[in-house]
């Protein structure tokens, strides 16, 4: 088993997926979904081949139910659900711990690489169909796999030679493309700058003590814009002050740009771009965030006005779990279940993280009737988040996913019931 093995059976899964007359592409809503959905839809447009798109939150008995009337169904992201095995063609792309349903399946965890670390959904498809590595790359790192290692790295590789992706060492704060130099200081908080972050007067009185320009032209300059010598000095000034509280290696690090998409904007640098499509599949709009991946202009612009919503939902949701994260012993537990949105309450415990090497389980209200489960935790800390949230299945529920990072959607009246066989689960996990 290893990589050869794997490109091997998504050569073959390709063949399987163009022996499809018309067939309905089911992906994910979340960045990786949404990235790698389009990068099936891509290959199928540029064969000119018939297809259709849809997006789910999650596959289970009532989507499945729901599904029976289609005849050839590719499942990207998803598909880990035994009962696909009543469905007819079926194709399934996807990264998740395996649950063998007969049917095809192009899979890293089937040929011994690590689908949490080492290889997204993104990733399987570009490997699949051959296109859009930066697609690959922008969904890896919004399913939180940086650093891209392993599989990750040789799809990084293919995307320099095809000129898609430009790999840099660099300060790795967000908006390198998008913010004005002051709000890229001060609303970065990973890592937290004192003095800094959370303070545009500080962070202006930096810039202007290190002499660098806030504007050229009338136009405000983005850390793009800054030259060599400009960036050093402004990664000097933050490690001076970082140093006196923490280890300044997550300062910088690898940073991709992606040359064939617009200059200037949020879809330049990866990490952005996987942000624009978080916002999009959290909030209702996954189709748009397929239309920001095909490259249409008009898409961008309607989904550049979801990204405040987005990060402010995201800090007030940080705030919130903040003041109420409990000590369950096991576990960390948030109820935020009218506060949290149901497509936020990971993100939120996965910045709640740290050091911790106790997992965090989020709940959030779901749907009918049901309460959404989110669950996070440090690789380091030999807990299989998978497992624990398969206990979903002892309540009638439903769940699964990664090592570190797995949900879970149970009946609201068996929250107490899941939640002691999750801890029984981490004991035995623990030893103990």
């Amino acid at each position: 088993m290893g990589f050869e093995e794997f490109i091997l059976a998504a050569k073959e899964a390709k063949r399987i997926a163009f022996s499809f007359a018309d067939p309905l592409i089911v992906h994910h809503y979340d960045a990786d979904g949404i990235s790698s959905g389009a990068i099936v839809k891509a290959a199928f447009v540029n064969e000119n081949r018939k297809h259709r798109m849809l997006a789910l939150k999650k596959l289970d008995d009532s989507s499945v139910e729901s599904l029976k009337k289609e005849n050839e169904i590719i499942f990207v992201d998803l598909g880990n659900n035994e009962r696909v095995a009543e469905l007819k063609d079926v194709l399934v792309i996807d990264h998740h711990q395996v649950k063998e349903s007969g049917k095809p399946q192009i899979n890293p965890m089937l040929h011994g690489l690590d689908g949490g670390s080492e290889l997204s959904s993104s990733g399987t498809a570009f490997f699949t169909f051959g296109n859009n590595a930066d697609l690959g790359v922008v969904g890896a790192l919004g399913d939180m796999q940086y650093p891209l290692q392993g599989a990750n790295a040789k799809m990084v590789e293919e995307g320099i030679a095809k000129g898609e992706v430009k790999q840099e060492f660099d300060l790795r704060f967000y908006g390198r493309y998008s913010r004005p130099l002051v709000q890229f200081l001060a609303y970065n908080d990973e890592p937290y700058v004192p003095g800094i972050s959370y303070n545009e007067g500080n962070a202006l009185r930096m810039l202007m003590d290190l002499g660098i320009e806030l504007k050229k032209a009338e136009r405000d300059r983005r850390y793009a814009d800054l030259n060599s010598k400009e960036k050093k000095h402004l990664i000097s000034g933050i490690a001076e002050i970082v140093s006196r509280r923490r280890d300044i290696r997550s300062l910088v690090g690898d940073v991709y740009e992606l040359p064939k998409r617009p200059n200037k904007s949020m879809l330049r640098d990866a990490n952005e771009f996987s942000t624009v499509l978080n916002a999009c599949g959290r909030h209702g709009k996954p189709e748009l965030g397929i239309a920001v991946c095909m490259g249409e202009e008009t898409a961008y612009l309607e989904a550049s006005a979801f990204i405040l919503l987005h990060k402010r939902m995201i800090r007030e949701g940080i705030e919130f779990a903040g003041k109420n994260v409990v000590d369950l012993g096991p576990f960390l537990f948030l109820d935020a279940r009218g506060v949290v949105d149901e497509g936020l309450v990971g993100i939120v415990c996965g910045m709640l993280l740290h050091g911790s090497l106790k997992p965090i389980l989020g709940i959030s209200i779901g749907e009918e009737n049901t309460i959404k489960v989110s669950s996070r935790v440090n690789k380091a800390s030999g807990i299989n988040l998978g497992k624990v949230m398969g206990c979903a299945e002892k309540v009638k529920g439903v769940g699964g996913g990664h090592v570190v990072a797995a949900g879970a959607n149970i009946p609201s009246e068996k929250l107490n019931e899941f939640l002691i066989y999750c801890g029984e689960n981490i004991r035995e996990q623990r030893g103990f």
